[in-house]
């Protein structure tokens, strides 16, 4: 894979833009592209990314909300997914779900793996066992890179 990515062009909660290859530059990046609708996203991936969050405290873990006609994310119904009402990592909004077209997404959740130099390391779509384990193995192996 390893393409190298310019800009991940996205809006925070509050609408401002953001590019989350600068923000987090030199830093691996665990994207997660996801929708509030999404059953998988909601019950399987969203815990997943927060528990490579605690076991990977090196990476920075990141969601995406992508919207799409009639499931936009807001930053009310965004919070609302999580018990404690706040998000346990950053999220932001991919308006008319161009980071989606971007990576050329399979569907939701999609997971984006991008190295410190801004390269797509891997790009696994799912949330059951199989992408757990390919997620955990990719994870595995790029850190072990970076080491």
């Amino acid at each position: 894979m390893n393409s190298l990515i310019t800009s991940i062009a996205v809006k925070d909660l509050d609408g401002e833009d953001v590019d989350l290859i600068r923000l987090y530059r030199e830093k691996v990046q665990l994207l997660m592209l996801y929708n509030n609708d999404c059953l998988g996203c909601t019950g399987r991936a969203l815990p997943l990314a927060y528990e490579f969050q605690i076991q990977y405290p090196s990476i920075q873990v990141t969601g995406i909300h992508a919207d799409f006609p009639t499931r936009e994310g807001t930053k009310e119904n965004i919070k609302a997914v999580f018990r404690s009402g706040n998000n346990p990592f950053p999220i932001y909004i991919d308006q008319h779900h161009k980071v989606y077209e971007q990576f050329h997404a399979e569907g939701t959740p999609q997971w984006l793996l991008i190295t410190k130099n801004g390269e797509l390391y891997r790009s696994i779509f799912g949330s059951q066992d199989n992408a757990k384990n390919r997620l955990f193995y990719a994870l595995e192996s790029l850190i072990g890179l970076d080491r």
